[in-house]
């Protein structure tokens, strides 16, 4: 930029712009202050911006308003040097560079008010000695170069705040997932910590053997929830868009097949009633989208199982991966709580509702209901490809427990 401006006032001099007694040094004045205000633009600032394009606009219309005064004076002066070539290029150059910055980068009101004042500038400099055919084709010519820097900054600027709503809209969405997965995690362990110390508080007499099992695992269930709860929270304290993303915090509570195990594994309650996973077909290459829906499902399903289950002997956990699909089947041999009356959709408890929308998003559906053989059974399967296609599809439920 520079570079250009020098070589257009190169260009003015040898024309003579400059060269008249009276107006050339004070078109010389206007040009530098038009072309400094452009070199400057990186170290004004969306406020200053618009201000910096505004004064040079209006010096520059002072500029023109005086020329035909100069003019008179000059002929006056019986001058060998009349004031005949009004036109340059520097100075419109850099009001059109000013344009193009302000509505592109400016704060709205005042950008639209330097705007106003620097197309005014650059249109009536080649009309101020009078209106021909010459003036006429220069001043057009001002007005499309005016006219296609205004439209293209605006585009601009229109497609930053689209990329900017969308960032938001994208952020916000994740964050109102971190909240989902804050509340399935921490009340997963926390509802495991309730019952395996209202187990040992029961079979401390008769089973003493027992309690420091179930408080090793209330121990771990315990610390588990503190670090699930530490690192979302921190996802979640991040609001500032232009805040820095801290390095060792991720973007999303991923998991895989080995904390699907885990989860299985950890799930048997003091007193009685054990977990099994049992799998068919090809888990180790699934997407990582797939296999954390599955931790998820597999999550809720037990937390459900623990809260509204009673007198159950055994839960399945069954993965099946069949062509593009993946089923994962949640079922215990238990009974409900007495009093306890499942609603007639999924959706009835938070967790659940999360669930199905997030089974819903991936292209997913969900069925949940009394199993043939009594107990519970949650059932969901997903596409293993091309879900992204079926976003949209809402999760279909048959019944719930919570």
């Amino acid at each position: 930029m520079p570079v250009l401006m020098l070589l257009l006032g190169l260009i003015d001099e040898l024309s003579g712009v400059f060269d008249v007694t009276l107006a050339g040094p004070v078109r010389l004045g206007s040009a530098l202050l038009t072309a400094a205000a452009l070199l400057l633009w990186p170290w004004l600032g969306a406020r200053r911006l618009p201000v910096a394009a505004g004064i040079s606009a209006l010096v520059s219309l002072a500029v023109t308003a005086a020329l035909p005064l100069m003019e008179a004076r000059q002929r006056e002066m019986d001058s060998v040097t009349p004031l005949e070539n009004p036109y340059s290029l520097a100075e419109p150059a850099a009001l059109l560079g000013l344009l193009a910055l302000t509505a592109w980068r400016g704060r709205p009101v005042r950008a639209a008010l330097a705007a106003a004042a620097t197309i005014t500038a650059i249109v009536m400099r080649p009309l101020v000695l009078g209106v021909d055919e010459g003036s006429l084709v220069v001043t057009f010519l001002f007005t499309l170069a005016a006219t296609v820097a205004l439209a293209a900054s605006l585009t601009a600027r229109l497609v930053v705040a689209d990329l900017q709503r969308r960032e938001t809209a994208v952020r916000l969405e994740q964050r109102a997932e971190f909240a989902r997965d804050l509340h399935d995690f921490v009340a997963h362990h926390v509802t495991g910590i309730v019952i395996q110390a209202q187990g040992a508080r029961s079979v401390a007499v008769r089973r003493p053997d027992l309690v420091p099992p179930a408080l090793e695992r209330i121990e771990h269930a315990g610390a588990e929830a503190l670090k699930s709860m530490r690192a979302m929270v921190g996802m979640l304290r991040q609001v500032d868009p232009q805040e820095p993303q801290a390095p060792d915090v991720a973007l999303a509570p991923l998991a895989g097949m080995a904390e699907v195990r885990a989860l299985v594994e950890e799930f048997a309650p003091v007193g009685g009633g054990r977990a099994a996973l049992r799998t068919e077909g090809e888990l180790g290459d699934l997407p990582v989208e797939v296999v954390t829906t599955v931790h998820r499902v597999v999550m809720e399903a037990l937390t459900n199982i623990r809260k509204h289950a009673r007198d159950f002997t055994e839960v399945e956990v069954r993965l099946v991966r069949s062509g593009p699909r993946v089923t994962v089947t949640v079922s215990d041999d238990g009974r409900p709580h007495a009093g306890h009356r499942a609603p007639q959709s999924l959706g009835g408890g938070f967790g659940l509702k999360g669930l199905a929308e997030r089974v819903g998003l991936a292209g997913g559906r969900v069925e949940a209901g009394p199993a043939e053989g009594g107990g519970w059974r949650i059932e969901v399967t997903l596409p293993v490809d091309g879900g992204a296609a079926a976003r949209g599809t809402t999760g279909r439920a048959v019944g719930s427990e919570a």
